[in-house]
């Protein structure tokens, strides 16, 4: 059994909400609590809760993190149509008082060795819980996250060279990498030859089921968003491996965050290196996981 914290920035690209699903629609997988971070948290976080909800794992509790970056120096993005089509003004929702940060803290240093952070948004919240507690990068079972990309992989010419959680925080970013607790790193690399599109959705829609049918939502609305009939699915790949590590081909590496002051900057500079603390994530079976992440939603 798998006990985990998801760190998230749900209500954007509509793979946070398929990440939070698979992981509550998982049995091998406990979910400790979600954290949001990175914007308006108190939306995420509603978000969040209702998915719960629509899921039967009300039992679960959000916590609201940080909305500004670690050093509140870089503006924060944000695409406006979160939690449209599913959240209900009129509906209040149940967010824990414990900041994110210090529930972060308090679940690893009580739980030494047995928690796994699974980050799929900007790292500020994870960056200040090892701020202000060292022991968490000692204490945290593993990191897996969502985030970077190395370019070294088969696909590397069709890839950015920066990404989006990286470059929204590269500060924190760097704070994480540094700071030598065991990392697996889920990146374009891998997360960008995973995808869904419209059939998929479709069958989640026709399945029914509450929580199948708000995912479809939010996917309609991403779809629309940037204006494509297909979306990879970052952040469920990096759930999925704590259902199937054998999904991903790795090689073990030391990472670095390379950035300066300008507003898109944050690129991972990853070092092959068998002692290094990372295993980044290379290539993906992305059949097998399509079978994993709709075996799981649509049973």
């Amino acid at each position: 059994m798998e006990r985990i914290i998801i760190d998230t920035d749900i209500g954007s690209d509509v793979d946070d909400a398929m990440a939070l699903a698979l992981a509550m629609r998982s049995p091998e997988i406990t979910i400790e609590g979600v954290t949001t971070v990175y914007g308006d948290v108190e939306v995420r976080a509603q978000l969040a809760s209702e998915l719960l909800n629509l899921g039967n794992r009300s039992d679960v509790k959000v916590y609201k993190g940080l909305e500004q970056t670690i050093l509140q120096n870089r503006e924060v993005w944000w695409a406006g149509h979160e939690g449209e089509g599913v959240l209900d003004p009129q509906k209040e929702y149940k967010i824990e008082d414990m900041h994110a940060v210090d529930f972060i803290i308090k679940t690893i240093m009580e739980n030494p060795g047995e928690i796994t952070l699974v980050p799929i948004g900007p790292l500020t919240n994870i960056a200040a819980a090892i701020i202000r507690k060292p022991q968490v990068a000692k204490n945290v079972k593993k990191i897996i996250m969502m985030a970077g990309v190395t370019r070294l992989g088969d696909n590397a010419l069709s890839l950015p060279y920066i990404e989006h959680n990286i470059k929204c925080d590269p500060e924190a970013a760097s704070v994480v990498f540094g700071s030598g607790a065991p990392i697996t790193m889920v990146g374009l690399d891998v997360t960008m030859k995973v995808l869904i599109n419209n059939d998929e959705k479709n069958l989640l829609k026709d399945s029914g089921d509450p929580l199948n049918v708000a995912l479809s939502t939010l996917i309609e609305k991403w779809f629309d968003f940037i204006n494509m009939d297909h979306s990879a699915m970052h952040d469920p790949l990096a759930v999925s491996l704590l259902l199937d590590p054998t999904l991903v081909k790795t090689e073990k590496a030391k990472v670095i965050i390379e950035y300066d002051h300008r507003p898109v900057t944050g690129q991972t500079i990853a070092v092959l290196d068998p002692n290094g603390n990372v295993d980044v994530c290379l290539d993906v079976e992305s059949e097998k996981f399509n079978q994993i992440l709709l075996g799981k939603l649509l049973k």
